[in-house]
């Protein structure tokens, strides 16, 4: 028997005229050290129009890439439009990856138009000369640096066309947008996003479930636009009616809080070193109104208990935990305690990684891929699978990351009988001390709760009884000490004995990767050299 239902193609297209249509006035803020700049989601969709015209007629055709090197901002909102929209695909490059890394996946998927901002520009210039494929650079805001050679200007280009551009109907299945991993180890490799994954993924965002984004909301986008789509949010905003506040490069604790302060946002997206360097500043700055925000949610790596009850308890936010990757589109599991939860015992629950989200699946395995059990205390490795998870990397074979058509996500904890996830730690950083697993996510956690740290993170280093112990490497609130005598003994009754670091280090700052997650791999080269001295204690 056949179902009678319309059998309309899911598309970006869709989202768009959707939040076009019936949001028209919702706004975007582009936030920048000279003020604010608003525009309507009518004048952002007509613009994309004019944006989509004019990369047809300079040649852009479908399945082209198209990249974009931008900030948080209105005109990358706009090639968020026209690019999938008109059938090309959006390749969103993360500006803070190294140049050579940077080349790498320009060339790798075969860049034919790159969208710049100007003041991006010195970063793009110094691989210029080393991608072959772009054919076209279209820089946006003044730029007389003559760094990228011939260049063409956004705003001039896009003003040349008209609008009125007709969105073509598109396989739902076709690429949209391209995001690659941020290369950690090895290479950067790309997943390719297809209209239908971002429309169900968008959502799913909307639902009470999981982001429950709506036209009450107004966001603020601290997440770069770069990192998986924004977590979704660029999209899901338009389709939900949420107004969205841009920073741009005004990603530090001070503009950020005066962000929060002027334009009242409702809800926030950004990674947990962000939120940190937030709380740092409302501790000193007597001006701090938090107020407008009804959650915060926090993504890309644990988020500890201390910041959770932090923002609870001093400013009455819910803290919302949410997991994922860049092969998940991201969104798959997020920390809302289940109805009925006591007050007192909600914080249990959103220091979790998150309960799946309607439409994926996830389960644990052990190293000889047996499925284990949803107990909350078997520990093996999380996989996933789900209309936005990916089946495969973009022009590279990898079937160690698949297994049985589910993603292995290399990260390894527990599922318990009501669903929720608990992260002990990656593949990569787990320290096995005696034949038994220390979990560095739960050390780092149980660290920053000291009053005189700021940041902490836990990297595995040799060890000749042992094979692995844990070498904690702290760094210090401003005008703040601790020993490391004194936060063995704060760590002793917070964790099990043989857990105890014996070695630590006192550094300036902890190593960031490209999305703002601790980078171990820096600490780990860095152990045994003058670059991290450390002290041992007595065991």
């Amino acid at each position: 028997m056949q179902s009678t239902m319309q059998d309309a193609p899911l598309l970006i297209r869709g989202i768009i005229q959707h939040g076009e249509y019936v949001y028209s006035e919702k706004k975007v803020f582009t936030v920048s050290p000279d003020g604010v700049e608003v525009a309507t989601f009518f004048q952002i969709s007509k613009r994309a129009e004019r944006l989509a015209a004019a990369l047809k007629k300079l040649g852009v055709e479908s399945g082209d890439r198209v990249a974009s090197f931008m900030w948080n901002n209105q005109t990358h909102m706009e090639a968020y439009i026209a690019v999938p929209c008109m059938g090309a695909v959006l390749h969103t490059l993360n500006i803070r990856l190294f140049p050579e890394q940077l080349a790498f996946v320009i060339n790798h998927a075969q860049d034919k138009v790159i969208i710049v901002d100007a003041t991006l520009v010195p970063a793009l210039a110094k691989v210029r000369d080393q991608i072959p494929t772009v054919e076209h650079i279209i820089v946006h805001g003044r730029d007389e640096s003559g760094l990228l050679g011939e260049t063409l200007d956004y705003e001039t280009f896009l003003m040349s066309e008209e609008t009125g551009f007709e969105w073509p109907t598109l396989d739902e299945r076709s690429a949209a947008i391209m995001c690659y991993t941020s290369g950690t180890t090895g290479n950067p490799k790309g997943v390719v996003y297809s209209h239908r994954s971002t429309w169900l993924h968008s959502m799913a965002s909307m639902t009470a479930n999981s982001v429950g984004f709506s036209e009450r909301d107004r966001c603020l986008l601290i997440v770069p636009m770069f990192h998986v789509n924004a977590w979704g949010a660029a999209y899901t905003a338009f389709f939900a009616g949420a107004e969205l506040i841009m920073p741009q490069m005004l990603l530090q604790g001070e503009p950020l809080v005066k962000m929060i302060r002027e334009l009242r946002p409702t809800i926030s997206l950004g990674v947990p070193t962000i939120w940190n360097d937030v709380l740092r500043v409302t501790e000193n700055d007597p001006d701090a109104d938090l107020s407008s925000l009804r959650g915060v949610l926090a993504g890309g790596s644990a988020v500890p208990r201390f910041m959770i009850e932090a923002f609870r308890d001093r400013f009455g936010i819910d803290m919302i935990q949410g997991w994922g990757m860049t092969e998940t589109s991201p969104l798959a599991a997020v920390s809302i305690p289940p109805a009925g939860t006591p007050y007192d015992q909600e914080i249990d629950y959103r220091v979790k990684a998150g309960r799946v989200v309607a439409g994926v699946e996830i389960r644990i395995t052990a190293d000889d891929g047996t499925v284990l059990p949803r107990d909350g205390t078997t520990v093996g490795e999380f996989e996933v699978r789900g209309p936005w998870v990916t089946g495969s990397y973009y022009g590279v074979d990898d079937p160690e990351k698949f297994h049985d058509d589910w993603l292995r996500t290399g990260d390894i904890g527990t599922i318990d009988g009501e669903g929720f996830m608990t992260i002990s730690d990656r593949t990569k950083d787990v320290i096995k001390s005696g034949g038994e697993w220390i979990s560095s996510v739960e050390l780092e956690g149980a660290v920053m709760a000291h009053p005189a740290i700021f940041e902490a993170a836990v990297v595995a280093v040799p060890d000749d009884r042992w094979q692995e112990r844990p070498l904690c490497c702290v760094v210090l609130r401003p005008d703040q000490s601790a020993t490391a005598e004194e936060l063995r003994d704060f760590l002793s009754t917070r964790v099990a004995k043989w857990w105890l670091p014996e070695r630590w280090a006192f550094i300036e700052t902890v190593p960031k990767t490209s999305v703002g997650k601790f980078d171990k791999k820096v600490l780990r080269a860095q152990y045994g050299s003058d670059e991290l001295p450390y002290v041992t204690l007595d065991e």
